[in-house]
């Protein structure tokens, strides 16, 4: 696992934990894509309230992810995902409507199978960093390279205020632990940083640390 371009990096972790920042940098660092699952999440969401379809119906959501389309791409290292033709913007997947109802998207172990599946098919094509509540658990269980990146719930919940986000880190935690398909969890064998008095480049060098002892 020496070529950069064949490395499946895992980075897990709960919401406001920093996991993102850490996983893009990292990415850049290694010269490999970054991908985030919760964006692929976010971008079913708002398209299931783009085509008026109500996120706690279930057998609506399903009939809609059915005719779904997703392309998975990249750009200039970062991931891109079209749905049905429409290249999705990162303001569009970060709106407050989806903000509110992507949980109960992502609770749906349906939508969670077929998106698992749109991630492995990506790495398939080449390296990947990729980033959310399940890869090192779920989506590439084999990897030796799984990182589960946390914080305290009260660092956590100032960071979601600092970017204007207000919705319950608590709240969030408890939907994220608690459902049925794929739960958050610490992947076995995963390194465990807790990220709440480190700044992100302190992050990024203990993990690209870590990396290259294992590889």
């Amino acid at each position: 696992m020496n070529d950069e371009s064949t490395k499946i990096v895992a980075i897990d972790g709960p919401a406001a934990s920093g996991k993102s920042t850490v996983a893009r940098q990292v990415a850049q660092e290694l010269g490999i894509v970054f991908v985030s699952s919760g964006e692929m999440y976010r971008a079913f969401t708002w398209w299931v309230l783009e085509n008026d379809v109500d996120p706690t119906d279930k057998n609506s959501v399903l009939e809609l992810l059915k005719s779904t389309k997703f392309i998975c791409g990249k750009s200039e290292n970062k991931s891109t995902i079209t749905i049905d033709g429409k290249l999705l913007t990162r303001a569009e997947m970060a709106s407050e409507p989806v903000n509110q109802n992507v949980s109960v998207i992502a609770a749906i172990p349906e939508v969670r199978a077929r998106l698992v599946a749109e991630q492995r098919a990506y790495a398939e094509k080449s390296g990947v960093v990729m980033e959310g509540r399940d890869i090192g658990s779920v989506v590439f269980p084999d990897t030796p390279l799984k990182f589960y990146i946390d914080a305290s719930p009260e660092v956590r919940q100032q960071r979601r205020a600092a970017e204007g986000i207000e919705d319950s880190i608590a709240n969030r935690d408890k939907i994220d632990s608690n459902r049925k398909a794929s739960p958050l969890v610490i992947p076995e064998d995963a390194v465990v940083v807790d990220s709440s008095y480190m700044t992100a480049e302190e992050v990024v060098g203990e993990v690209l640390r870590e990396i290259r002892a294992r590889t």
